[in-house]
């Protein structure tokens, strides 16, 4: 009887765990597969990449070390399968880049941040203010070319891009489009330090004038709005690889530009994650992942201002993401939790 009474509640037991539902927390829909993700060349966007593969590991990927690739060589890879994502998509700004038949092997996923990708010109909102600048049409009065003039060349200087990067095409056409070429000088030294010397010179009561992007630390250091103003080109004047997009180079609701929609000059892009659609159909908790993953801009700069001021390690990155994660508890289980339902 004893024996029949134990193997009874041994039976129960048994019975009591197979149907005990796991909880979402619990899932591990990733385990067993390995993921190669690559990463931009650009450390603007390693933030972004060490927490979609904090991610993925905490859905139980084993997820290796990023292969840090050009953009055309991602764009193939990833369409060839032998890179699964990355993170560092900008559209429709990298859509030349893109490898005959690409939708056919690969897809975007999401956005990182949409309308996140935005370039353009700022200048001092003191200097703004003062001398009424709106555009860079009025660099051309002799009073607002003196007062940005800083080697005494009879022009105002502008921290621009290094040669052999995308904005410098852009702003050299400007420069020839707009009639700037005797009004601004683009000054083309090494960019990190080209807004070191800026930002150096804001602060000791001086003007800026520069180009950047976004998500960059310029913009955390020097807050439009406060610091300084998004300005217009003074009429949308495209590059013949700008024109399929023209429609983009106008944009509303720039926080601190000084006319609202302010016309940018640039094609502002959605930043989102790129995947090889193989990946995509296989791992379903993945893409959801890849989905609702979405980051604020303002986060994206802070993370970018440490990194410039010397925390940029790898280790430096994954404090980086510990810390974000902490702060966005919620909005992190809840993303992970959705990728574990997508699973099931």
């Amino acid at each position: 009887m004893k024996k029949i009474q134990l193997m009874m509640i041994v039976m129960t037991v048994i019975l009591a765990l197979a149907i005990t539902p796991v909880t979402a927390m619990d899932m591990q829909p990733g385990k067993g597969v390995t993921v190669q993700p690559a990463r931009a060349t650009w450390n603007t966007g390693f933030f972004q990449e060490a927490l979609v593969r904090k991610g993925l590991e905490e859905l139980g990927y084993e997820v290796k070390k990023p292969k840090d690739l050009q953009n055309p060589i991602f764009y193939k890879s990833v369409a060839l399968g032998d890179i699964d994502y990355w993170t560092n998509g900008w559209f429709p700004m990298h859509n030349a880049q893109l490898p005959k038949g690409f939708y056919d092997d690969a897809d975007k996923a999401g956005y990182v941040v949409k309308a996140g990708g935005l370039q353009g010109y700022l200048v001092s909102k003191r200097e703004a203010e003062k001398f009424n600048i709106k555009s860079l049409e009025d660099f051309k009065r002799a009073e607002v070319k003196k007062a940005f003039d800083e080697n005494g060349d009879g022009k105002a200087d502008l921290t621009a891009c290094p040669p052999g990067w995308g904005c410098e095409k852009v702003i050299a056409h400007h420069m020839k489009a707009y009639g700037l070429e005797d009004h601004i000088n683009p000054v083309k030294a090494a960019y990190e330090a080209g807004m070191a010397s800026a930002l150096g010179n804001y602060k000791s009561g001086g003007p800026v004038f520069f180009y950047t992007w976004t998500p960059n630390w310029t913009i955390f250091k020097l807050k439009p709005g406060e610091d300084v103003v998004w300005i217009n080109v003074p009429e949308i004047n495209p590059t013949e690889a700008q024109a399929p997009d023209k429609d983009r180079m106008t944009v509303s609701g720039v926080e601190g530009a000084v006319s609202d929609p302010v016309k940018l000059g640039f094609v502002v892009s959605d930043i989102q994650i790129v995947a090889n659609k193989a990946f995509l159909d296989k791992n379903p908790a993945a893409k959801k992942f890849f989905e609702v993953f979405t980051l604020p801009l303002p986060d994206i700069s802070e993370q970018n201002t440490r990194m410039n001021e010397g925390e940029k390690s790898e280790k430096d990155i994954e404090g980086h993401v510990a810390e974000w994660i902490a702060k966005n508890e919620a909005t992190w289980n809840g993303w992970l939790e959705a990728a574990r339902k997508a699973a099931q």
